[in-house]
């Protein structure tokens, strides 16, 4: 990595040093099997790559820009994004493990969570209208004052969120999920 900006690269079995990528820019580029553990972050931006079984666990990504980037199989144990840029930014994660990521207070409109685990995943003051999670363990996610308009987690399951703590308006729920929805109430449902 000589230059500041990348373009079409693949990058395979990589672990990443501490200042290794620090201002730098990745378009259209391919990372498989890498580890960012030991990376800052600063200043770096990914426009259209897709990442393959990366490792992140406890990565601090702040300042990071995320435009059109994929994450697929990667491992974000205990990561916060809420310091991520949100400027013109998208990503989304398939098949991804994000248990204790905190994403509080983002703007996360049409974001798409996939076969993902998402225990105790905090969601707090976030906007995830029309936000997908597909078939994803949701199980102690913090969801106050978050907005799930449109939202949908017909396939998801584990979730407790509270209707009046969250706006909700037209969000999606399997009749399975509804137990998720109705838990403050102490009901028996059958």
């Amino acid at each position: 990595m000589a230059t500041d900006y990348n373009f079409e690269q693949i990058f395979t079995d990589v672990a990443f040093e501490n200042l290794s990528i620090r201002y730098k820019e990745f378009e259209q580029c391919t990372f498989r099997n890498c580890d960012f553990t030991q990376c800052d972050f600063a200043g770096v931006m990914f426009v259209e790559c897709t990442f393959y079984d990366c490792n992140f666990k406890e990565t601090k990504i702040n300042y990071v820009s995320l435009r059109d980037v994929q994450f697929i199989g990667c491992d974000f144990t205990s990561v916060n994004f809420a310091m991520t840029d949100q400027v013109i930014y998208n990503f989304n994660f398939t098949n991804c493990l994000l248990d204790y990521a905190q994403f509080y207070a983002l703007k996360l409109k049409k974001m798409q969570f996939i076969n993902c685990s998402m225990i105790s995943v905090d969601f707090m003051n976030s906007d995830l209208t029309e936000a997908l999670f597909d078939n994803c363990n949701l199980r102690r996610a913090v969801f106050i004052d978050t907005n799930l308009q449109k939202a949908d987690f017909y396939s998801s399951y584990d979730f407790v969120i509270d209707p009046e703590k969250n706006k909700m308006k037209r969000a999606i729920f399997s009749t399975e999920g509804l137990k998720g929805l109705l838990s403050k109430y102490d009901l028996v449902i059958k």
